[in-house]
């Protein structure tokens, strides 16, 4: 600051800005490796080590899965490992079922890109990237071109549906929840209803999948309202509420299994029909997994702070609007994580079912090795580590998606 000709103060001029140091800070690959893995003697013998034995890990693998491994098991029972027992004169439903699948998901997905910024198309890609590599390996096993040319009619309509849906006015983006719901449901009346197959018939990928996804869906509300309900101001709710979570959090799934296997029929009153196993199953499955979304929603209702229920009182709002449109949001954007993984957990216990008889893709896996043409050939190995990349690429979906969610909500940075 100096005086200006009349007496009066006037600002120097600023500086020029130094030069944008980001791009000197950013690391050439060779000077990368040297700072991250060359460091210190220490660093370059870890560094060595750990990339032989990955080398050798790699190689191993790639070795398995293209040289040694004798996938004709895989090809062979590629139906097998889908459908299960599903009946194949019913097999068009199914394929009528992915195209409803791929409607709702591109319109649904076309809402929500039309309401905000999109990702960007290496995040979708690096997201859909096991998924796609997944689909690829099944239409490489197929026996006929057919799943291909019907996969490619799929992904068509996936892509027309999102076009359609960017186009549509953005307020219906709020309502893009109903779209996913509406896509639930014609599937499952697409697959069961006016002469369809119950899901007591299916088996495979498809059991899998729809013990997942049912056991979600039905967990989840169930689990925010015990999570509500041990935050009760009435003794009687919280007390059954408490009883409830803390009975079912201290019984292991596979006994609850067991029990919803062969003793729920007991509990039923007489003359009222008996589930089937995959019933049973699934009511073993919403009730453990509710039992860990209640506690896991308690903590971020804990986190939530008194301030923001004291501030919804003093506008007037009621208990029931605090609850939904104050408290509730900000506890399950602050429980993202761990919902995700709860419910990535329930994808990997679905195995458990085959305790109970239940035909789903790791039961597949241990029956086709005892067929005529592969007995006695040594060929666990193919079928799990095949059922094992089905599994992987599933969670593996989940947590991405997770992880968009996340940062879509800035979860953890304010």
């Amino acid at each position: 600051m100096t005086a200006g000709p009349t007496g009066t103060a006037t600002l120097e001029p600023l500086p020029p800005p130094e030069a944008d140091t980001g791009a000197a800070a950013r690391l050439g690959p060779r000077r990368w490796v040297r700072e991250n893995l060359f460091s210190s003697p220490l660093d370059s013998v870890l560094t060595v080590i750990f990339g032989l034995l990955l080398a050798y890990v790699v190689y191993r693998g790639l070795r398995f899965a293209l040289v040694s491994g004798r996938w004709e098991i895989i090809r062979v029972n590629l139906t097998n490992f889908a459908i299960g027992r599903f009946p194949r004169e019913q097999v068009p439903r199914l394929w009528a079922a992915i195209f409803v699948a791929a409607a709702g998901i591109g319109l649904g997905s076309g809402m929500a890109a039309s309401a905000g910024p999109t990702s960007r198309p290496v995040d979708t890609l690096r997201r859909l990237a096991p998924l796609a590599v997944l689909i690829v390996v099944l239409l490489s096993l197929a026996r006929t071109p057919t799943p291909a040319l019907l996969t490619l009619c799929g992904v068509a309509v996936l892509v027309g549906a999102h076009f359609l849906g960017r186009r549509l006015p953005a307020r219906l983006a709020r309502r893009v929840h109903w779209v996913y719901l509406g896509t639930v449901l014609a599937i499952f009346v697409v697959l069961t209803q006016f002469g369809g197959v119950a899901w007591n018939a299916w088996g495979g990928l498809l059991l899998t999948l729809f013990l997942a996804v049912a056991g979600i869906a039905l967990s989840f509300p169930i689990g925010v309202l015990l999570a509500l309900g041990r935050r009760s101001s009435f003794p009687a709710v919280r007390v059954v509420c408490v009883g409830y979570i803390e009975l079912i959090r201290g019984v292991p799934l596979i006994t609850l299994l067991f029990m919803a296997g062969f003793a729920l029929g007991f509990f039923l009153p007489v003359g009222v029909p008996r589930p089937g196993l995959v019933t049973r199953a699934l009511v073993a499955f919403v009730a453990f997994t509710a039992a860990y979304v209640a506690e896991i929603v308690r903590g971020g209702l804990q986190g939530v702070s008194s301030g923001q229920v004291e501030a919804a009182q003093a506008i007037g709002l009621s208990p029931v609007k605090t609850t939904r449109l104050i408290v509730l949001p900000q506890a399950l954007r602050n429980v993202i994580p761990a919902l995700v993984g709860q419910f990535i957990s329930l994808f990997k216990d679905t195995s458990l079912v085959a305790f109970l008889a239940v035909l789903e893709i790791l039961s597949v896996a241990q029956l086709v090795t005892q067929q005529d043409d592969f007995r006695g050939q040594s060929l666990q190995a193919e079928a799990l580590v095949f059922v094992s990349f089905v599994y992987w690429t599933f969670c593996y979906a989940m947590s991405r998606a997770s992880q968009r969610l996340e940062r879509r909500l800035a979860v953890g940075e304010r």
